[in-house]
């Protein structure tokens, strides 16, 4: 086998074995902050966090440059590094993590794409998000569409409620290719793009889009706030390895939100019946923690969407529940335990960003460094340093004694 320097997991799975232990991850979304102007301290900083700084001081702590330096990680590829994935190499879009998030039977070759329902006036986006509309309408009026838009094509398109404002538009059929452009601008005051195919084998799923666009436009004409779709994230869907062939590790993810419950289940990972809040996903987590897995991933959604909400405060509030709630993992007594992010959304920027993540790995053999503290500055003077984002389940599985010894 010929390595790079991104091969690593390939090592991993060779070396990888069946062992009777067990790995906790809870990856608190978009964690990772920038100091407040006013106080020059982080999120995590602020936040009066006894549980997770104990467990930095019995742990080994860093930083994960989720997908590499200078880049701003989806979720989608966030999580996928943290799983062991190079991101590099395992590419895929919103639509599909959404569409199997949402339980859509999604086959091999149909194109996905995560939707908005938005507000456009005078051929401008005004809200991408269409005020964050109840998940109740959106139901109606993807009935709506359903009900009065068809395509002519020697195929089918699915339109399926995810969450709120969000959709699932799903197209099946015969040659067609999933290299779209997105729609969605990504901000308010211009005007959706039109859509368009990065290649000619995409060509006509371009069509059928542009025109599936049109109709819907005019259904929704007379709606408020909701009277137009963006789209984006567009992919033809093939499965991925999974989990337990690459690492031996039979994975379940205790997750609420759509993207994530789809990501798992990408790679092969049972996925809870929707939990519902914050303490109803730690008390699903202790439920099902038994002889049935080995890899349990349990995600915290709102430390993302309060950094994207520019909110500091109420992310400083969420931390500091999450904390509340550790000695239910902690009871357990997993082998490892992982805390971390799939990306850094600072509320002084309300977005996705670059910078880092912190991370932190607690196990008998774990080396414990000087950190007692968990957040961004401390970490940066832990045993781990400063690395990529994949390696995590590489430590994992070998603090859990799932690795076999490397050559003679």
């Amino acid at each position: 086998m010929t390595l790079t320097k991104t091969d690593i997991t390939e090592v991993w799975e060779e070396l990888a074995w069946k062992q009777d232990t067990k790995i906790i991850y809870l990856v608190m979304d978009g964690l990772g902050g920038l100091p407040h102007p006013e106080t020059g301290k982080t999120e995590l900083q602020t936040a009066k966090t006894p549980n997770f700084d104990q467990l930095a001081k019995q742990g080994s702590c860093g930083l994960l440059e989720v997908v590499g330096p200078g880049i701003t990680p989806g979720s989608g590829p966030g999580h996928l590094t943290l799983f062991g994935y190079n991101p590099l190499k395992y590419r895929v879009g919103r639509g599909v993590l959404s569409a199997l998030g949402i339980d859509f039977d999604l086959k091999e070759g149909d194109i996905a794409a995560r939707v908005n329902f938005a507000t456009v006036e005078k051929g401008v986006v005004k809200d991408r998000r269409a005020g964050r509309i109840e998940t109740e309408l959106n139901q109606k009026l993807a009935q709506k569409i359903r009900e009065n838009v068809t395509l002519d094509f020697e195929g089918e398109y699915f339109f399926e409620t995810v969450s709120e404002h969000r959709a699932v538009f799903v197209l099946r059929g015969q040659e067609l290719g999933g290299e779209l452009d997105d729609t969605d601008p990504q901000k308010t005051g211009i005007s959706p793009f039109g859509i368009q195919a990065k290649d000619d084998a995409s060509c006509k799923s371009a069509q059928l889009v542009s025109n599936f666009i049109q109709k819907v436009k005019q259904v929704l004409a007379d709606e408020s706030p909701a009277n137009m779709i963006l789209m984006r994230g567009f992919e033809k869907y093939k499965p991925l390895p999974q989990l337990i062939h690459r690492f031996g590790l039979r994975g379940v993810c205790v997750a609420d939100y759509p993207m994530y419950r789809g990501v798992s289940r990408l790679i092969g990972m049972d996925v809870v019946p929707h939990p519902g809040g914050l303490k109803q996903r730690f008390q699903a987590l202790q439920n099902c923690y038994g002889n049935d897995y080995d890899f349990y991933f349990l995600h915290v959604k709102k430390s993302d969407s309060t950094g994207e909400d520019a909110d500091f405060d109420q992310k400083v509030e969420l931390i500091e529940k999450v904390d509340g709630l550790i000695p239910q993992i902690t009871d357990l007594q997993p082998d490892v335990l992982v805390v971390t992010a799939d990306h850094s959304t600072p509320a002084t920027m309300g977005s996705h960003s670059w910078h880092p993540v912190p991370v932190l790995l607690r196990a008998q053999n774990a080396r414990a460094d000087s950190v007692d503290r968990f957040d961004e500055y401390a970490c940066n003077q832990g045993m781990l340093g400063l690395r990529p984002g994949t390696d995590i389940m590489g430590l994992a599985l070998a603090n859990a004694g799932r690795l076999q010894k490397y050559g003679a």
